[in-house]
């Protein structure tokens, strides 16, 4: 509770009486002073009072006339405030419209003494894609002596979620994807709907799983079995390091990379298949989200998703990180294609050496021994690597068969190939949806012929992650882009 000016200019009058009836002996003035002081002890009761009764009475609602929006898009938001009998206190009541809203004025409303009702409605736009919920509207009541400041109302939340890039593609060497993200066999037979294998009548099938067209073709009874759903575990890991800030003026690899991801979580939830969240940024592990089939589980993975941004690294430049990542890369050549031996190989192979377990000259030792260093070194920056640890984390988390997920790009290939190893471990599936470089950066097809070779070595490392067994990897980005790269040289039929 705070006092007005009024108030104020009375306990000075008050102070004044006394300071007088003291410097002149007068009771008269000191009894004047001691009254004016029971005044505003009695006025501040009742103001007291007259505000519990006035808050107990009083409805405060704020509310947008759509919770999921577009960023960008002008929504009107109304703040409407009610009292079941008129008060004799002045009411101001602000909304607590989000950061992110923009509006040309304030969301307020002034309710005068002995009004029961009054709203004011204005239009706000969203600019921050995500989850953004209001603040409780602030409420400030006074009179003529005294101002009191409460909190009382809803507090509402706007999904607003991004526009997506103009034409998004997903697929292998220029072929788009042919079925939806997620889609997937429940991998037994049943009722289900898709066709899987046609067999013989057994004595026990009932008439309606005849198939009457095979069994005219074949001239014997014959039933045809169908897939049956059934719930796939997913982990889907989404990239939003710096690198994955880079686009044009269609979108970044980020915003393209969450299309797909959200198209996914989508889809797990129409098909009742659990799933979580994993999101990396440039110093580890930023969200970490179990996977469930919870309506809240699915909610939270696609808050978290669009309120995701490129995030910058902590102590280190994006220039160090750059280095270290050309470097890791350049020690990696030795066992990139047809070579199948992994850093921990290395180090296994040199203990052997190096204790005498398996009979080699030393000489040999001696010249192999900087290799295996070399590759000792090598794993310990990939270790240390954010993508390959996340992965790593979560692999070790579970003892449960799932599909993994990656959406990152092509920018550390050394650290995507062990990533995808690890996630592969205790027979899980792996599917990589990596976003092109050359495809994103600005004025990256003005030599087009560049481009092209760019996009091959992208490819290249695109069909050496699908060779893996239990591995899918897609391109995904701008179709008119990719488009116009695979126009320079496809009829010289160097790229499927």
């Amino acid at each position: 509770m705070h006092p007005t000016r009024r108030l104020w200019a009375a306990i000075a009058l008050a102070v004044l009486l006394g300071l007088l009836a003291i410097s002149t002996a007068q009771p008269v003035l000191l009894a004047g002073s001691g009254l004016i002081g029971a005044w505003i002890i009695v006025q501040q009761y009742h103001f007291l009072q007259t505000v519990r009764t006035t808050a107990a009475q009083l409805e405060v609602q704020q509310a947008p006339v759509r919770s999921g929006i577009q960023t960008g898009e002008s929504v009107p938001v109304t703040l409407a405030v009610s009292l079941d009998k008129p008060s004799p206190l002045s009411i101001a009541v602000n909304g607590g419209l989000p950061t992110v809203a923009v509006s040309d004025t304030d969301l307020e409303v002034i309710l005068a003494p002995g009004e029961t009702d009054a709203s004011h409605t204005l239009e706000c736009s969203w600019s921050v894609a995500g989850h953004h919920t209001f603040e409780t509207p602030t409420v400030v009541v006074e009179n003529n002596f005294f101002k009191q400041t409460l909190t009382i109302g809803s507090a509402p939340s706007v999904t607003a979620e991004p526009h997506g890039p103009r034409t998004i593609h997903v697929g292998e060497g220029g072929d788009r994807l042919a079925t939806a993200y997620g889609e997937h066999d429940g991998g037994r037979h049943g009722s289900g709907i898709e066709p899987a294998e046609l067999r013989e009548y057994m004595p026990g099938d009932t008439m309606d799983q005849i198939d009457w067209k095979a069994t005219a073709r074949l001239s014997a009874p014959h039933v045809r079995e169908y897939e049956a759903e059934t719930e796939r575990r997913t982990l889907l890991l989404v990239d939003h390091r710096s690198v994955l800030g880079t686009g044009n003026e269609d979108g970044t690899k980020l915003e393209y990379l969450r299309e797909v991801a959200l198209a996914i979580a989508a889809s797990a939830r129409r098909l009742g298949d659990p799933i979580g969240l994993l999101s990396v940024g440039d110093d580890g592990i930023t969200t970490r989200i179990d996977p469930a089939t919870t309506p809240a589980t699915y909610n939270r993975i696609k808050r978290e998703l669009l309120e995701l941004e490129p995030t910058t690294p902590e102590g280190d430049t994006v220039e160090t990180k750059s280095a270290v990542r050309a470097d890791a890369k350049a020690r990696a050549e030795p066992h990139q294609p047809g070579v199948q031996k992994t850093a921990a190989d290395a180090r296994q192979t040199l203990e052997k050496l190096t204790d005498g377990t398996v009979d080699e000259p030393t000489d040999f030792v001696s010249t192999l021994r900087p290799f295996y260093a070399a590759r000792d070194g090598y794993q310990r920056r990939i270790e240390s690597e954010p993508l390959y640890g996340a992965v790593k984390t979560a692999i070790q988390r579970t003892d449960t068969q799932r599909w993994t997920i990656i959406c990152t790009d092509d920018s550390n290939p050394a650290e995507l190939r062990e990533a995808v190893t690890y996630a592969r471990k205790s027979g899980n599936s792996v599917m990589v949806l990596l976003a092109p470089t050359v495809l994103y950066e600005s004025g990256g097809l003005t030599d087009i012929e560049r481009a092209y070779d760019r996009y091959v070595e992208f490819e290249e490392l695109r069909r050496d992650l699908a060779r893996m067994n239990r591995v899918t990897a897609l391109e995904v980005g701008p179709k008119d882009r990719l488009a116009s790269v695979l126009a320079a040289r496809r009829p010289r039929g160097e790229v499927a």
